[in-house]
């Protein structure tokens, strides 16, 4: 089941590459937190209750649902268009983040290496180099913002593949570093708003000293 979730993971990143609208980023990432969710409840069933429930509030509290909504108020709080302007046109993204996905999973059936489960790699490289793609390739802040989301998500699922050896302090580190670095990439959205009144990459060019 596992499995299952993991490949629809990596397909929603797939649906990413192609999403022109800004809400769309925000539901695919809430709906990457449930597919977490999901993967942490069934996978770490043996690990110690506390850091399991630690992990399910983390993914279902905050991934799912305090990220996507506070994305949401600073959409809405700078009046942001609901384009997310690309550099480059959907069909050749769609063919790059395809490539990824599959090199990804080239890449791990040449490891001949027992304790690796090949799944779980392929959808956290995905997903890491999805980010990166993302936040190269796409002119709003705020996206980048979403691609470092997208790249976090990767860093948990590769938490997850030791998950019953994973401690709490760990995981505290993975939560509290997402929840800094949203928390200030949202300020600082919010004051590019106040001054530029755009969330576009390409004003940053034009502040001088």
């Amino acid at each position: 089941m596992t499995n299952v979730l993991l490949i629809v993971f990596s397909m929603s990143l797939i649906y990413l590459s192609i999403a022109n609208r800004l809400m769309s980023y925000v539901k695919i990432l809430a709906f990457q937190g449930i597919l977490l969710f999901g993967v942490s409840f069934i996978e770490l069933g043996e690990m110690n209750p506390l850091n399991l429930t630690f992990i399910l509030l983390e993914t279902v509290i905050f991934k799912a649902l305090a990220v996507p909504l506070f994305l949401n108020y600073v959409i809405k709080r700078n009046a942001i268009t609901r384009e997310a302007e690309p550099y480059v046109p959907n069909f050749i993204s769609l063919i790059i983040v395809t490539t990824i996905v599959v090199a990804t999973f080239l890449l791990s059936n040449t490891i001949e290496d027992s304790q690796l489960n090949k799944v779980y790699f392929v959808a956290a490289l995905s997903a890491l180099f999805t980010g990166l793609y993302i936040i190269g390739t796409r002119k709003k802040i705020l996206t980048h913002v979403m691609g470092f989301l997208v790249i976090e998500n990767g860093v948990f699922i590769l938490s997850l593949a030791v998950g019953n050896e994973m401690p709490l302090l760990v995981n505290t580190g993975i939560l509290l570093d997402l929840f800094i670095t949203v928390l200030l990439l949202g300020i600082f959205v919010n004051k590019i708003g106040d001054v530029l009144g755009s969330g576009d990459v390409d004003q940053l060019r034009n502040l001088k000293d």
